[in-house]
C-alpha cells in the first residue's frame, strides 16, 4: 500500500514548509495582476503565505511580494489580502 505524498510549499513570511492545502496561494497573473488564488488553479506565478495575519504583516514590513514577483506591489493589494485573510478565517 503507497501513502499519497503531500506537496509541500514554503510560507514567504515565515518560511516554513507546509502542506500546499494549509497555504494560500498568491499569483501574478501573465497579464501583470496580483490576485489571491482560493482554489490554486489560476494561471501564473504562484507564492504562498500561511492564512495568518502575522505572515501578511511579516510580507508586508519586508515587501516579500515586490521580491517574490519581481515588481512593485502596491500597498491596496497588501490590504486586499489582508482583507480576504480576515474574512476567510
Amino acid at each position: 500500500m503507497t501513502t499519497k505524498k503531500i506537496p509541500m510549499r514554503m510560507c514567504i513570511g515565515c518560511r516554513e514548509m507546509k502542506p500546499k492545502r494549509e497555504l494560500i496561494r498568491i499569483v501574478k497573473t501573465p497579464e501583470g495582476e496580483i490576485k489571491l488564488d482560493l482554489t490554486g488553479k489560476l494561471n501564473g506565478r504562484g507564492a504562498y503565505v500561511c492564512r495568518c495575519v502575522d505572515c501578511l504583516n511579516k510580507i508586508r514590513k519586508a515587501n516579500g511580494l515586490s521580491h517574490t514577483f519581481s515588481m512593485k506591489v502596491e500597498a491596496e493589494i497588501y490590504d486586499h489580502l489582508q482583507s480576504e485573510l480576515e474574512s476567510n478565517e
